[in-house]
């Protein structure tokens, strides 16, 4: 194939980012304006988590169906048709009237956005050489990587300051952008029509999927299994799981081909990106709320707090294309797994009274772990896989990330949730006239007992909470530290010498 021309390669890249970093900041943006949604939908608690759930569940049945629709259709017709959708969906969710309009408008850009990413990464692959795929992914990985640090914060500036709408109206510039971009620079791959669609396969992934994302999204508020509607959709996420696999095993012509499992370095990196989606993500989740409501940073404070991740990341992902070819995939890797399980260690050691500054300096070397992270993993995960699996391999990559975001989420704050009901009754065993720990409230109860118990109730729920928040990072710490043996399992590969990053120049 011949090579690019260095100035239209240039411009597919940037257009690449756009469109990733325009769906990477939608999966998050929303969260912080729902609060406001609610107000003005007319819509009860529970309900409002469906602009959340309908998305997320939407989007996993889209990444299942990419490979097959890209091969069909051609991959350029697919990421516009993406594109597209996305962008209309998002005007339309930004327009709607009631609550029953948003959730199907946001299952449509859902279901568009799953398609997204992967066929963006499938296309700078495409234009890129293999000795210089670290460098595309690098920079392509700043979009995946700081949309989601950026979200809540630019949620909540728009929301605060214009109207909860424009977090949905905002995607109407960048999808027109994107897809002027992609229908002018992009080639149209060749399609491969296949005859036969294993619409029972693709039937037992979207149901085990949907299940599997409605369990974890409602469990906590339902209080999982003590829940009939977490039971079903368990048993349902389980059965139809299990048969999929099943059924992909034995059939002739199944709906994802095995082929790309038989490489190891692949099947290890799914398994490894899980984790990347679980532990990073689980852990933006947690520091808003623990700065808002245990800390008491407002919103705008808290999320420029946020802000020094993104920076931590982007420079970890600009250093990685010199540094994979001197050190080697693996061994960074391993560094930076290391490196997030000693940024755990130090968030396990944040108190109520922690200052700013280390809040950020933590957060940015935290970011600059990510980054060191997901470069070289891309690389080592897709070094050997045959270039007509791309798409496919690509997909399934990312949906592995999205299952391990929602697990990860759903554990940290069902262990948030039960971990500080415990401590907090073991704390209420030492309010006693006794306790040398009630001395400093005695005046308060002195002159108003009941805003003396009011003020005593509201230090053991913050300490309480403090120590859940600990406890979910110490589990992560140690998953991260789980996670390094994995590493020495996938095929080395010999660094590339400082000179092959320039052949292709």
């Amino acid at each position: 194939m011949a090579e690019t021309d260095p100035v239209k390669k240039a411009l597919i890249t940037v257009a690449v980012m756009l469109g990733t970093i325009m769906q990477t900041l939608d999966s998050t943006i929303a969260n912080v304006a729902l609060p406001h949604m609610q107000g003005s939908l007319n819509a009860a608690q529970d309900q409002i988590s469906w602009v959340v759930t309908s998305y997320v569940v939407a989007a996993a049945i889209g990444l299942s169906l990419t490979s097959f629709l890209s091969e069909r259709y051609g991959r350029r017709r697919m990421l516009v048709i993406s594109i597209v959708g996305f962008t209309i969906s998002s005007v339309m969710c930004g327009a709607a009237q009631s609550l029953g309009q948003i959730v199907v408008f946001r299952m449509i850009q859902g279901f568009c956005s799953g398609w997204i990413i992967p066929l963006c990464q499938a296309a700078l692959m495409d234009v890129y050489p293999r000795e210089k795929q670290s460098q595309a992914m690098a920079m392509w990985g700043m979009g995946v990587m700081v949309g989601p640090v950026i979200g809540p914060t630019l949620g909540g500036y728009l929301t605060e300051f214009y109207n909860w709408r424009w977090v949905f109206l905002i995607n109407l510039p960048i999808g027109i952008i994107a897809t002027i971009a992609y229908l002018t620079l992009l080639d149209e791959t060749k399609r491969a029509p296949r005859h036969h669609f294993d619409m029972m396969g693709f039937g037992f992934l979207a149901v085990g999927l949907c299940s599997l994302q409605l369990m974890l999204d409602r469990g906590q508020t339902l209080d999982w299994f003590s829940a009939n509607e977490i039971i079903v959709e368990a048993f349902v996420a389980v059965v139809a799981l299990y048969l999929f696999v099943v059924h992909i095993l034995t059939t002739p012509k199944p709906f994802i081909s095995l082929t790309p499992f038989k490489d190891r370095n692949y099947s290890l990196g799914l398994g490894v990106m899980f984790f990347c989606g679980a532990v990073p993500i689980a852990t933006m989740v947690l520091l808003p709320l623990l700065l808002q409501s245990l800390m008491g940073y407002p919103v705008q404070t808290a999320g420029m707090l946020m802000a020094p991740r993104g920076f931590g990341t982007m420079f970890a992902m600009a250093m990685m294309p010199r540094a994979i070819p001197l050190f080697g995939p693996r061994p960074l890797i391993i560094g930076g797994l290391l490196c997030m399980a000693a940024s755990m260690w130090a968030m396990s050691s944040f108190t109520i009274d922690t200052p700013a500054s280390m809040i950020a300096w933590v957060g940015l070397f935290q970011g600059a772990v990510m980054g060191m992270i997901f470069v070289p993993l891309n690389s080592m995960a897709f070094a050997t896989i045959e270039k007509r699996f791309i798409t496919e391999a690509a997909s399934l990559y990312h949906l592995m990330r999205n299952m391990g975001s929602s697990i990860g989420v759903s554990f940290v704050v069902t262990l948030l949730a039960r971990n500080t009901q415990v401590v907090r009754s073991e704390l209420t065993e030492f309010v006693n006239p006794y306790s040398q720990a009630m001395q400093k409230y005695s005046a308060d109860f002195a002159t108003n007992p009941t805003t003396g118990l009011s003020i005593l109730n509201s230090e053991i729920n913050k300490q309480a909470a403090m120590a859940g928040y600990i406890d979910d990072f110490v589990i992560m710490m140690i998953l991260s530290l789980v996670m390094v043996p994995v590493i020495f399992a996938f095929k080395a590969g010999r660094p590339q010498p400082p000179q092959a990053a320039q052949m292709h120049e």
